[in-house]
């Protein structure tokens, strides 16, 4: 497994600058608001959901729970690519093939003076709860495979425990990932 974390903070991601996109530092990015490219992947058994706890020394969202890999992708890598790279970084997951669901635009603060203003290819990619995971203690403090409508109630219930973007996905674009006719 590739143990390269991705919190290079000046990192350059694809960003928008007066409507062109620009590859910007990753940081300055979130300080700045700035509309930016961005990938998630939600691995599937069936109707439960593989989640990640954040690990504690994340520059924003420590210790939440989120889907199983959100990133940026780098200046010029391909959304697909770039779900695969972080799959196997940030969880040591390989092997998996992605599916492209949507693309969801998103602003939401993320705390300590940090935006995301992203732009999101959503994958889901099909596996089984034998699944081989070895979590990158840089990026994941947990993991745990959730059922959907569990984890649909306890974000309305305890939504502090889930990051921002978790919350938007499963509250407000929940059938364009989830269901097969969306």
């Amino acid at each position: 497994m590739t143990k390269t974390p991705d919190t290079n903070l000046t990192a350059l991601i694809p960003a928008w600058v007066d409507g062109k996109l620009t590859p910007v530092g990753k940081l300055a990015a979130h300080e700045q608001g700035l509309r930016h490219k961005a990938i998630s992947v939600f691995v599937m058994d069936g109707s439960k959901t593989l989640l990640q706890q954040r690990a504690l020394g994340k520059y924003h969202t420590p210790g939440l729970w989120a889907n199983a890999c959100c990133t940026h992708p780098h200046w010029d890598e391909a959304s697909l690519i770039c779900a695969v790279r972080r799959l196997e970084q940030e969880l040591g997951i390989t092997g998996l093939e992605p599916q492209f669901k949507d693309q969801i635009e998103y602003r939401a603060d993320v705390g300590g003076g940090l935006i995301e203003h992203e732009v999101v290819d959503v994958f889901t990619a099909a596996a089984d709860q034998n699944l081989r995971i070895t979590p990158n203690p840089d990026e994941v403090m947990d993991f745990a495979w959730v059922d959907l409508s569990e984890l649909r109630v306890e974000i309305r219930s305890n939504p502090a425990k889930f990051t921002p973007w978790l919350r938007i996905y499963l509250v407000d674009h929940y059938d364009s990932i989830f269901n097969a006719n969306a």
